[in-house]
């Protein structure tokens, strides 16, 4: 031991006796202990040291019994045992690898192992339980900081004692003898701990300690199972005496079995010679027969395999562990346990798991901190199942939120288990846990069913209907089946997973009988094929043939004047945000597309796509400086049209259809439909016909003698629906199937296991029968098929020529088999790729591989064979990684490249998508067009004058006026269905937008402008309804809310949005009524945008005049020109003046407007009558409502990824059109968006009033 150390111990005390005496400088002692801990090494030199020395057990644990009134030293030394308890896990991290780490590693958890037994003592306790009592007796206003630290430090030193593994060679003791970890649970209730851990789950304002308290529950209980609690201290059940009847008789049948066959091994008399036996038919290495050395007796265990060495299995192909078995606790201390389970289910469990939820949905608890709230939520509800169920003690788990959580951590952790392969053990047993939860809640919901209270049934229908019509509840059991890996889960998952299944489909059986027709909710995912799959058709590109296009071309856009119509313009989108091609590749791209249009004679497009690529990439004038000329333009395609520009590489073309639907690494996901469809349960069990899902069943009925009965039945009601529901029988006509029968049906105890045996048979006699008429029935056993191949073989083989894919022969199969099994553990990206180089065969494609490795069953699908597209390996976001993008955001969110600086400066690379839906779930970003690259030249042009139309310039001048967004609204609420839900309302959206065409990003709003008197006309209808419905007070109250809301904007400055909230019966009603709520979206009040709002609210861009011009809309129509005036009268003489002049310039504008619409249109007819007789189309002021909504919805990317947020989007684009709406004063307010594009129109009125005096002169 070190010196140092040494005389640390040494200047602590002594124990003489059964009394401690501590030295003088006792405290700065145990203080240079913390000290030492604090510097130790990786070997944890330190902390073995004092281990050995036994200073726990000598010095600390003596000194905080007989000197616990001194609170200093009392503190350092519960401070000093918190370290020195900690588990040895968190000490190295990991269990070590390295023979010297691991050695370093069971020292630290013996010595942990003798701190337990040194702690299971009712003096410990005692005096951790009574200071304990002291300290939460004190109010909070008493308690000072250092009290709230030694509460947490005693239940973390109580947690880490409990948290000690036990010694498996130490405690070889029965069932019902008292370990050390009963021992210690035995002083934990003596002390009355115990009741103040319930005390802490319970009381309203110790809330803090709830993960504590969880956890040391859930290590209280470790050893435990809830059967075993609720039978200790009751006789055994006639259904307990009947189970472990048939255990027996199956045991005492075998043994007579067993010793049967010793007999027919002995013969009567003994031989002293050995015979040799030619076994006919059986062929050895040659061709000759077996020639047999031994007794007859032993014939029938006679194999080829005697004495071969026994193949080694690799580490990585080994099945997993199972965790260590229960054991049954002594007497005394499962009645302990089990009282206490009945009033933490009365009293503590369901605020105590609550307030768990909570803390883990706000990420406030640390890393794996669920997994003691899915063990909590399986343990007590299936202890509050079998003792005497009641409802009400776990009704805070009993809901749809907690089945949605528990589907979301078992989707999460199998996602870890294929990404983070190094712990996929520790990932499989939090799934295990997870899936536990998952079956409990699942039981829970049956013994609801069978409740006698008529509101419980309904509840648990309730429920069942929720989860029965969500998809995602559905297809987990499929998902997990086919996905089982027993390298990484051990039977114990397998049997759990089972079990489930049949209890879910038990349950979705029973409640579609009964029920017609039963609608369920459908996604199809919807995909679209990259450009690369479809060839194009080779165009001619000899010289001659490039003159016979270009001359074309040239006359066709000569003709045109060089003029674009606007489809082709708001069309064209050379670039795309959200792809993951680079920038330089996109660019090449484009200068692709533009020669591809001029090999189709297509002239406009290639001319309208050459502008649209100038505008994105105006550097190094590749596509045309921005003031080129039009015969300039007209050289720049031609010289395009004859270079010759490299393609990207297409790929492959495939020379066979695939009757497996396999997904291609070139499908890319556009967009998740979800609709209803009706539910068929015998559709549904037809997913469950695929080798993948029943060689999990096979796996698990190997060890039907160590089985359950329970377990048989779930494996052969499984194997009953495949073979006789659906008769599929077929399925199960396989080699390894038929040998697990021949030993069912040959055991001697076969009769304990009748469900099985009768089964068997049927499979059997099947088979037989179907042999007599398919000579290659004994051939196909050898095969795992699935449903094309059943069918092939009850119905017949298809004919020859039928057949178009290429075949492969035995030993193509058998070097692919090698070679996959040779690279399937190896680190390689894609294995695929890795394959195709090593075969024999260089005419193999991807797709011919992928195909044959999923026909031959070594893997599920293709969709594990995927090509990982470039920046997707990576999933999960790390907090430094968005503390990255923050900073990155904040630093180039005002670049005309906002997404092309991020993705540059990124240090871990990820694709374009995934950054943007990151920055989108972060709130950086409120849609994507807000990270489109900035087309400044083209505004600027357009500002100044350049290339504008006069008709440009009308659209311009009169487009998106707020009356039609209004007038739109209106529309929509009258035509729409009360009863429409907010689901549907987004799909149309959605169809909208991916039906919508792409805007010319160069094209820009125009600000609107709307008349006040037609305003406050329009609103004073619908005020004058809602008046005669006797909703006046209501009117009153939201005017009032109107002005203070105003009011208070002035004083204080606010721009939060303010909720209104009706503190009366009345105006709570009219708040639901549909009229009115459709004068609030009319005067720009936004509705609840989620669920986490209630109120309507006033925007916070609505300025004090919008609030006041709101207000005064609100009077009567009839009594608006004198009332309206009196009741919304500035209060000061300086805002009267301000109100007057804002009126004057809306009235002037309109003037304007008016005046510039004569003088174009006067023009506009001059021009006609010089030139060309076209008739005149007639332009109006304001455009039509489904034009304004196609183009602010052209504006998206139709290229999604993900399924969007559409609820968020929709509620943000209510909100915008509603503000738009009310902005009744946009020249004079500098805030609103009207001010960015005022000078623009200025000087485009400008320019036609001199084009105007041009013409006159």
């Amino acid at each position: 031991m070190n010196c140092e150390l040494l005389a640390t111990c040494s200047a602590l005390g002594y124990l003489e006796g059964n009394t401690y005496h501590k030295e003088i400088d006792c405290l700065e002692s145990v203080k240079d202990l913390i000290r030492y801990l604090r510097h130790e090494d990786d070997t944890r030199d330190v902390r073995q040291q004092l281990g050995a020395a036994q200073i726990v057990q000598n010095d600390l644990l003596p000194i905080i019994i007989q000197h616990g009134q001194e609170k200093p030293l009392f503190d350092a030394s519960i401070r000093l045992m918190v370290n020195l308890t900690q588990p040895a896990m968190l000490c190295f991290g990991k269990v070590p690898d390295d023979p010297v780490f691991r050695h370093h590693f069971l020292q630290v958890t013996s010595h942990l192992q003798a701190y337990k037994e040194a702690f299971a003592s009712e003096g410990v306790f005692g005096i951790l339980s009574e200071t304990l009592y002291n300290l939460l007796q004190l109010d909070w206003e008493q308690r000072q900081e250092e009290d709230n630290l030694l509460i947490e430090r005693i239940l973390m030193l109580v947690r880490n004692v409990l948290h000690v593994p036990a010694d498996p060679n130490e405690e070889k003791k029965v069932d019902d003898d008292a370990s050390i970890h009963d021992r210690l649970l035995w002083a934990i209730h003596m002390s009355g701990f115990d009741d103040l851990v319930k005390f802490l789950a319970s009381a309203q304002n110790e809330q803090q300690w709830s993960m504590h308290v969880l956890e040391i529950i859930s290590l209280m209980f470790r050893d435990q199972t809830p059967e075993a609690l609720v039978s200790a201290g009751q006789a055994r059940s006639t259904e307990e005496k009947q189970r472990d009847s048939q255990e027996l008789e199956s045991l005492r049948q075998r043994e007579q079995a067993e010793k049967r066959s010793r007999k027919l091994q002995r013969g009567t008399r003994h031989s002293r010679f050995g015979g040799s036996f030619v076994v006919q038919g059986l062929k050895a290495l040659g061709d000759k027969d077996v020639i047999y050395h031994r007794n007859l007796n032993n014939f029938k265990n006679y194999t080829h395999d005697t004495g071969k060495a026994v193949r080694r299995v690799p580490k990585r192909n080994r099945q997993a562990k199972e965790s260590k078995e229960k054991r049954r606790s002594a007497l005394n201390v499962r009645l302990f346990l089990r009282e206490f389970c009945v009033d933490f289910l009365e009293n503590c469990y369901n605020r105590l798991m609550y307030l768990v939820k909570e803390n883990l949905i706000r990420e406030q608890t640390q890393e794996h901190d669920e997994t003691y709230y899915l063990w909590a939520l399986s343990f007590f509800m299936a202890f509050n199942r079998g003792d005497s169920f009641r409802a009400d003690l776990v009704s805070e788990t009993m809901s749809i939120r907690a089945f949605h959580f528990i589907e979301r951590n078992i989707t999460n952790y199998y996602e870890m288990i294929l990404t983070d392969r190094k712990e996929a053990t520790s990932w499989s047993r939090r799934m295990h846990l997870a899936l536990k939860a998952y079956q409990e809640l699942l039981l829970t919901v049956n013994e609801m069913d069978r409740s006698q209270d008529e509101s419980i049934r309904q509840s648990s229908n309730v429920i069942k209907s929720n989860i029965f019509y969500l998809m995602e509840y559905r297809e987990i059991f499929l998902t997990l089946l086919r996905k089982f890996d027993e390298t990484h889960q051990p039977h114990s998952y397998l049997k759990d997973l089972v079990e489930t299944t049949h209890l879910f489909l038990r349950m979705l059986e029973r409640f579609c009988t009964g029920r017609r027709n039963l609608m369920v909710q459908k996604k199809k995912v919807k995909r679209r094929k990259s450009r690369g799959n479809k060839n194009p058709p080779s165009a001619d590109t000899s010289p001659e043939a490039l003159e016979e296009t270009w001359k074309i071309v040239e006359e066709e856009l000569k003709t045109s004047g060089f003029q674009l119509s606007e489809s082709i313009t708001e069309s064209i989108v050379p670039f795309d945000a959200a792809s993951e091609i680079p920038l330089e590749e996109q660019r090449t791209e484009a200068m692709v597309r533009v020669k591809d249009a001029l090999l189709a004679r297509l002239g406009p497009e290639a001319l309208g796509l050459l502008r649209a690529a100038r505008e994105v990439w105006p550097e190094g004038d590749v596509f045309g400086a921005a003031d080129v000329e039009p015969e300039e333009e007209l050289e720049l395609l031609k010289q395009i049209l004859h270079a010759n520009l490299p393609r990207s590489s297409a790929p492959e073309p495939v020379a066979e259809e695939d009757d497996d639907d396999l997904e291609l690494e070139e499908e890319e996901l556009e967009s998740v439909q979800v609709s209803e469809t009706e539910f068929n349960f015998l559709d549904f069990i037809k997913r469950f016909a695929s080798p993948n899902i029943v060689r999990p069943y096979l796996i698990l009925l190997k060890s039907y003698t160590k089985n359950s009965p329970h377990t048989n039945h779930c494996i052969a009601r499984m194997l009953h629906r495949l073979a006789v529901d659906l008769k599929m029988d077929a399925l199960l006509f396989q080699l390894s199937v038929f040998n697990l029968f021949n030993k069912i049906l040959s055991d001697p105890a076969a009769a304990a296991y009748r469900e099985l045996v009768t089964f068997a048979k049927f499979v059997l006699k099947r088979f037989f029968s179907l042999a007599t008429k398919n000579k290659k029935a004994y051939i196909e056993l050898l095969f795992w098929k699935n449903v094309g191949a059943v069918r092939e073989m009850t119905e017949g083989y298809s004919k020859d020529g039928e057949e178009k894919k290429p075949n492969w022969t035995e030993e193509e199969e058998e070097e692919l088999r090698k070679l996959y099994e040779e690279h399937q553990h190896s680190e390689v990206p894609d294995i695929v790729e890795t394959l195709l180089p090593l075969l024999s065969s260089r005419e193999r494609t991807r797709r011919q591989v992928v195909t044959q490795l999923v026909r031959m069953g070594l893997v599920g699908s293709a969709k594990e064979l995927k090509k990982q597209k470039k920046g997707t390996q990576i999933v999960l976001w790390r907090e430094e990684q968005e503390m990255e993008l923050q900073m990155l955001f904040e630093e180039y969110k005002d670049s005309d490249d906002v997404l092309g600086n991020i993705m540059k400066k990124l240090t871990a690379k990820r694709s374009r998508a995934r950054v943007v839906d990151k920055l989108l779930s972060m709130g950086l970003v409120s849609e994507r067009r807000e990270l489109h690259k900035k087309r400044s030249r083209n505004a600027q042009r357009k500002s100044s004058g350049k290339g504008m139309t006069e008709e440009e310039f009308l659209t311009g001048l009169t487009q998106g006026s707020p009356n039609d967004s209004v007038d739109r609204d209106d529309d929509d609420d009258d035509e729409e269905v009360e009863d429409e839900s907010e689901e549907s309302e987004d799909e149309e959206d959605e169809e909208q937008t991916r039906g919508a065409k792409s805007q010319n990003g160069s094209m820009r709003k125009s600000q609107s402008m709307v008349s006040t008197g037609e305003r406050r006309a329009d609103v004073g209808t619908m005020v004058n309804a809602l008046q005669q419905e006797g909703m006046s007070g209501p009117l009153l109250w939201l005017q009032n809310s109107l002005n203070k809301t105003a009011e208070n904007r002035k004083e204080n400055g606010l721009s939060q949005p303010v909720p209104l909230v009706p503190l009366t019966e009345t105006n709570e009603d009219a708040m639901d009524n549909k009229r009115f709520q459709r004068l609030l979206r009319k005067l720009g009040l936004r509705p609840p945008a989620d669920e986490q709002e209630y109120f309507w609210r006033i925007p916070a861009k609505m300025s004090k005049s919008q609030l006041r011009s709101a207000a005064a809309a609100l009077c009567p129509s009839e009594d608006e020109p004198k009332g309206g005036e009196e009741q919304d009268e500035p209060r000061s003489p300086t805002e009267k003046a301000q109100q007057e002049d804002e009126e004057d310039e809306v009235v002037s504008g309109e003037q304007r407007d008016q005046a510039l619409r004569a003088l174009l249109f006067a023009r506009k007819r001059k021009h006609r009558s010089n030139e060309c007789p076209a008739p005149v189309s007639d332009f109006t002021p304001t455009e039509d409502t489904e034009s304004t909504a196609e183009r602010s919805q052209e504006k998206t990317s139709t290229k999604r990824s993900r399924v969007l947020d559409d609820d968020d989007d929709d509620d943000e684009e209510n909100e915008n059109d509603s503000s738009a709406a009310m902005d009744m004063d946009a020249n004079s307010d500098a805030d609103s968006d009207g001010g960015d594009v005022s000078a623009p129109v200025k000087r485009r009125r400008k320019m036609v009033l001199i084009d105007e005096e041009d013409d006159e002169d």
